[in-house]
């Protein structure tokens, strides 16, 4: 009597749903909805491809590690190949307030808020999260935003607007500290502005250098 075949290791048997073309997308749809509904530590690798409706390998196939899943549903949300041009491409001028209006929007926006939340809860308890987030936020987006605005120490700069932007998500959407939960948006991305618009433009003097002698 012959054998059964030895099943082969490596990426598993491909069936329609890895082959569909969007397989990709419902996997990071279902890390978003894991991450979001289950948090960091409780969102497995396996639990998302269940989800998804694939084999947990083709997750590791497009994305590695659960870490790296994790900055893939991140960048879903904040689509920085969008927008770094949209907020750049009009000058220095009102750079504040768009950076503003896109980060409150991106908060305000029900579809993305889940995951963020998610995200934004993890970080405060688990570095690995945290990490991510540092180097999506950070990298990915402000550095980037600032390092292409020719002013002084545009890394600290990124981490001053990353600050205050970050603290403001934790405030209005994580603890919903009143008045903050309830303004409307408008109102916070008018407060806010001028003081991203300072951070990331105004030319001063190296915030980081030694003094000068006398």
């Amino acid at each position: 009597m012959t054998g059964a075949v030895p099943r082969r290791r490596g990426r598993p048997a491909r069936t329609a749903a890895d082959e569909g073309p969007g397989a990709r997308e419902r996997i990071l749809e279902a890390a978003r909805t894991e991450f979001a509904e289950r948090g960091y530590d409780k969102t497995t690798v396996r639990g998302i491809a269940r989800a998804a409706g694939v084999d947990p390998a083709l997750v590791h196939h497009y994305f590695g590690t659960k870490d790296e899943v994790f900055a893939a549903a991140i960048e879903v949300s904040f689509e920085p190949a969008l927008v770094i041009p949209a907020i750049l491409g009009q000058g220095t001028d009102g750079i504040g307030e768009r950076l503003a209006r896109y980060f409150i929007g991106v908060w305000e926006n029900p579809t993305t808020r889940g995951p963020l939340l998610a995200i934004i809860r993890s970080a405060l308890t688990h570095e690995a999260a945290a990490k991510v987030l540092r180097g999506f936020v950070l990298r990915r987006l402000l550095e980037r935003i600032a390092a292409d605005l020719d002013v002084p120490d545009p890394k600290f700069r990124a981490e001053l607007a990353a600050s205050h932007m970050i603290g403001i998500a934790i405030l209005r959407y994580v603890i919903r500290v009143e008045p903050l939960a309830s303004a409307d948006p408008e109102e916070i991305i008018k407060m806010v502005a001028p003081t991203l618009q300072r951070y990331l433009t105004d030319p001063g003097e190296s915030s980081t250098s030694s003094p000068s002698g006398g």
